[in-house]
């Protein structure tokens, strides 16, 4: 099969090459997928470079998340059935930038009708996170003023989305006007165009002062140093990465002083740590997805052989929406 590898670490473009590998076979409580679908996300990026939590041995094959065909599965397996078609995790080293991939039985869910391949293969990750940030690790109330950094990202995308859907005011941090036009169609009540404006000033005009109840922070770094200085009375300031490159360091004094939380959010850990609240997320999105109250804006479809290129420009800042790459 055809399997996009990372033989050294380094940035994407440099680093990801196309390769005939043989197609592997599923183990134990796992099951091997036909891939349909495949974004990038920033831990693909992250993983290329070497700086990412999970480090696969090399070579390997990235892609985090996807949707796709079941065509076997481990001999203790029960849950799924050979041409089930599902969305979730893959397990490394055999990534989703392949034509076939692995993953953990307990990590593929049902893929949603309602959503066509690149779309349902967008489900997981970012929406998991967005739900478990904003459901989970803070509570989310209609009326709620919640501030979205990155807000066409991966991540920030389904925050947009999913604070609207429970009924709070939201306004969206973007770099440019393209990402701006893209943010009002996900639904933002106020889009901030960093370049331009001072997200600070805009949070407290709209608030009359009092700032926002949620701020939702993938980017880290001077944005949640900013950040500190708008949020509200008793508000919530959700650590959700670092793409910025620079890892917070806050001064709590601060935050006693001000009386907000800063709560971390990390997904993956509820994989093992609770997985019914995983499934039950899943079919929560699975729903809303039916309904139409969440639908995964994709900014692109590639095709499989363009995966270098797509998840450098990821890496760099430049893209708009979700990546995904599409079988041919």
């Amino acid at each position: 099969m055809k399997a996009w590898r990372v033989q050294e670490l380094g940035e994407p473009r440099d680093v990801l090459v196309l390769d005939d590998v043989p197609v592997p076979e599923p183990g134990p409580g796992q099951i091997l997928v036909k891939v349909r679908a495949a974004p990038a996300n920033f831990p693909d990026v992250l993983m290329c470079r070497g700086i990412y939590q999970v480090k696969p041995d090399l070579p390997f094959t990235p892609g985090v998340e996807l949707c796709g065909d079941v065509v076997d599965v481990g001999s203790d397996v029960t849950t799924h059935s050979v041409g089930d078609r599902v969305v979730g995790n893959s397990v490394p080293p055999h990534g989703g930038f392949a034509e076939y991939a692995v993953m953990d039985a307990f990590a593929a869910y049902p893929a949603p009708a309602s959503l066509d391949d690149a779309e349902a293969s967008s489900l997981t990750i970012g929406y998991q996170t967005s739900w478990f940030a904003l459901h989970r690790r803070t509570h989310v109330q209609p009326g709620d003023v919640v501030l979205v950094h990155a807000a066409t990202g991966g991540v920030g995308s389904t925050a947009v989305e999913l604070a609207k859907a429970a009924g709070a005011t939201v306004i969206g941090v973007v770099g440019g006007p393209q990402k701006a036009e893209y943010c009002r169609r996900l639904g933002a009540d106020v889009v901030v165009d960093r370049h331009t404006e001072d997200f600070v000033e805009v949070v407290k005009a709209v608030t009359d002062g009092r700032g926002a109840d949620i701020i939702y922070d993938p980017v880290g770094g001077d944005t949640f140093d900013r950040s500190t200085k708008c949020v509200a009375f008793e508000g919530v300031i959700l650590v959700i990465g670092f793409a910025g490159g620079r890892i917070s360091e806050t001064k709590l004094n601060h935050a006693l002083l001000k009386n907000y939380s800063i709560v971390g959010v990390h997904w993956g850990l509820y994989k093992h740590k609770n997985l019914p609240a995983v499934q039950d997320c899943h079919r929560t999105l699975t729903r809303l997805a039916d309904d139409g109250s969440i639908k995964p804006l994709i900014g692109e479809r590639l095709a499989f052989t363009d995966v270098a290129d797509g998840v450098a420009r990821l890496g760099e800042g430049t893209t708009i929406g979700r990546v995904v790459f599409e079988a041919q």
